[in-house]
């Protein structure tokens, strides 16, 4: 799909320096040492589970965040105990990253002690990649649900104007030591509205099935996409789950929905991103190791499950994201000519080395 006239050189940027690069520019912009060293996590495992439509590319967006005074940098949320397992966490319009980081720890304290742990979260911002979080709760032997709601990307269906937002569905739960998990990180349209962003940052263009113009007509120019709507998968289906996601992430925990979500590229105002974590013990109904042991039939199962025409391997949810991690933990994180120029315009306005990069 890419246009040959306008495609740029990828080169190659390391974890480590470009995890220290993200957290020097927030340090710069008025984030404490703590929470940017969260945030930079955050935007960095996306960069290496190949999911760059929401990694370390967003960076100049939040800092112009900041600078219009859309964003508080400073902000530190607040924890609400509502029952022994439900809380809420007011984000205080700071970073998501930061409010989603508490909500789940919260979350995972809860259901270590009851088995179950609820968190809602309003006044927050974008969080990136869900996976992250999904990530946090395996990390303490947790299953997991994350939702979260969005800017105005995307028709319900049957109609043709921006009202419910991109916004992802993630779930997890863990495996044995060494063994894939399960992690599921999907948005409810046929692609992530990120992609078209980073289609348009790299000269490229994108497939005619992902998003139609202002005109309502299919389109590959990613410009055109981001001036019409996204298109959801599966029709009503992926309409149906957007609302859904707005109802358990905006309505109920009482941040902005109904489309008055503000996009992460509009600096102009707070965006009131709401947020909703469940986190659940696993070891409830069965022993841990019973669980475990059930999770890796059913990998075994799926993985070897008989093949279409044409495919050589099954895949788990989550474990593409892994194999990719691990490759570019070893070779590096591939990033375009304007996007290094982007990243190093942002750490020239705070005094900040550029980012070393190979070919």
């Amino acid at each position: 799909m890419a246009n040959p006239e306008t495609q740029q050189r990828l080169h190659l940027v390391q974890a480590p320096h470009l995890e220290e690069f993200v957290q020097r520019i927030l340090i710069g912009n008025g984030t404490s040492t703590e929470h940017a060293t969260i945030v930079a996590k955050c935007l960095v495992q996306a960069d290496l589970r190949g999911v760059d439509t929401h990694g370390s590319n967003r960076i100049p967006s939040y800092m112009e965040r900041i600078r219009q005074k859309a964003l508080n940098a400073q902000a530190t949320p607040t924890i609400r105990q509502v029952t022994p397992v439900a809380a809420q966490v007011n984000g205080q319009n700071g970073f998501g990253f930061v409010a989603a980081h508490v909500g789940m720890k919260q979350a995972i304290a809860m259901a270590q002690e009851f088995g179950l742990g609820m968190v809602s979260v309003k006044h927050s911002n974008h969080f990136g990649m869900s996976a992250w979080l999904v990530k946090q709760a395996l990390e303490a032997g947790m299953m997991s649900l994350v939702f979260t709601n969005s800017s105005p990307a995307l028709p319900v269906w049957g109609g043709r104007e921006k009202l419910m937002g991109v916004s992802p569905i993630a779930c997890g739960a863990p495996a044995e030591p060494g063994r894939t998990p399960f992690i599921l990180d999907m948005a409810p349209s046929v692609a992530a509205r990120g992609k078209v962003y980073k289609a348009l940052r790299r000269g490229e263009k994108i497939p005619t099935d992902w998003a139609l113009d202002d005109d309502g007509n299919r389109t590959d120019d990613p410009a055109k996409a981001l001036q019409g709507v996204m298109l959801p998968m599966g029709g009503p289906k992926g309409s149906a789950l957007s609302i859904m996601m707005d109802v358990f992430s905006g309505v109920f925990s009482g941040a902005a929905f109904a489309g008055h979500v503000t996009n992460p590229y509009d600096p102009s105002k707070p965006a009131d991103v709401g947020h909703f974590l469940v986190v659940i013990k696993p070891d409830l109904f069965m022993t841990m190791d019973e669980f475990t042991e059930r999770m890796d039939y059913l990998y075994q199962r799926v993985v070897d499950s008989d093949k279409m025409a044409g495919v050589d391997r099954i895949y788990f949810p989550g474990e593409i994201e892994i194999i990719t991690e691990e490759q570019r933990l070893s070779e590096g994180i591939p990033f375009a000519d304007a996007e290094i120029e982007s990243l190093n315009r942002e750490a020239d306005l705070v005094n900040v080395e550029h980012l070393k990069v190979g070919q």
